[in-house]
């Protein structure tokens, strides 16, 4: 399976069914974590706009789509399926 990584500065859109729904936010920072054996995991820490929470929070890679790209991408990563 292959999973594309969203580059640091990343616009987002929080699409998971959650309290930040619908929200925007910028990455701040990507982790992955990648056993070797199942799809790649990957981690975004999101500066959320709107929110009366001043520090970053952290979705899955499935729970946030990219709403606009800064810098170029990081690049595509296969993991296992």
């Amino acid at each position: 399976m292959q999973t594309t990584i969203l580059p640091v500065r990343s616009l987002v859109d929080v699409t998971c069914y959650c309290p930040f729904r619908g929200l925007k936010g910028t990455v701040q920072t990507v982790s992955t974590i990648d056993d070797g054996v199942e799809e790649l995991f990957c981690f975004y820490l999101v500066d959320l706009e709107g929110t009366h929470i001043p520090e970053p929070i952290w979705f899955e890679h499935n729970e946030v789509v990219a709403a606009e790209v800064l810098a170029s991408p990081v690049g595509d990563l296969e993991g296992n399926d």
